[in-house]
């Protein structure tokens, strides 16, 4: 057991090693959380400092909550699906899948050991965002209300739950592809376009709970600011969630395991 234990540890900080060593693409998934939220309050400072009188501060609550959309439903996910696509496809695109399986070690093993690594490396990112956002948020606040302390821990425990399973999907979905270029471009349109269209598309009622978008929003902690949200008890959200986080990874596993080396 000692040795399995040994064994796994070794294989998932393998894979993690193999994500940090790659740093042009840190700095690219680093970029695509931190630019848009620097610009948004550079923007809405400037905006402030010009005309006070129409535009209010860059901080606050209200701003809290632009922050929460955009790392859990745009551009967090974004990063999560560019780590999960390298960590699903990175070992095939390299010319290296077949070394891994010649180890000897169980494919469902190799399969494994991406996720925690892939999740440690979305989660930091996440989390550099994250309190960059919740700085300007008080920095900036210039009287407002701000988000309490209970908030801020349920929005890091959302942003975690809401980029973690955008990520392991996006293992999932590159290891059954083995591509991860089909893997960035098919998440990326669902994600950013498809998903929130059909999201925003009240006449469908229902029928849009089982989309990821609808129970991260429903399970988003703070105001709503005009959100679509679709209406769900916690336990649908939950089983929504599962289904993601369990059928296309475990699609990716099955096809890890039956892939020629």
């Amino acid at each position: 057991m000692r040795l399995n234990l040994t064994i796994a540890r070794q294989m998932i900080g393998g894979e993690l090693l193999r994500l940090r060593k790659k740093r042009g693409f840190i700095a690219l998934v680093l970029l695509a959380v931190i630019a848009p939220i620097v610009i948004a309050f550079g923007y809405d400072v400037i905006a402030h400092a010009s005309d006070p009188a129409k535009h209010g501060p860059a901080g606050g609550l209200h701003n809290y909550t632009n922050v929460l959309v955009m790392l859990g439903l745009f551009m967090g996910p974004v990063a999560a699906i560019l780590i999960g696509a390298e960590a699903g496809a990175g070992d095939l695109a390299a010319g290296v899948f077949r070394d891994n399986v010649l180890t000897g070690r169980s494919r469902t093993a190799l399969f494994l050991a991406r996720i925690p690594a892939a999740l440690a490396v979305c989660l930091s990112v996440t989390a550099v965002g994250f309190s960059i956002g919740v700085a300007g948020t008080f920095a900036f606040a210039g009287g407002l209300s701000t988000p309490s302390a209970s908030l801020i821990l349920e929005s890091a425990g959302w942003l975690a739950l809401a980029n973690g399973v955008v990520c392991v999907v996006a293992i999932g979905l590159g290891s059954l592809t083995g591509s991860r270029p089909g893997t960035i471009t098919a998440l990326l349109g669902w994600q950013l376009v498809l998903s929130p269209l059909l999201l925003g598309s009240t006449s469908l009622g229902s029928i849009r709970r089982p989309l990821l978008d609808a129970p991260m929003q429903f399970l988003r902690p703070g105001p709503a600011n005009g959100a679509p949200s679709v209406a769900m008890s916690a336990g649908v959200a939950i089983v929504v969630l599962a289904l993601w986080t369990f059928v296309i990874p475990s699609l990716g596993a099955w096809r890890t395991r039956t892939r020629d080396a």
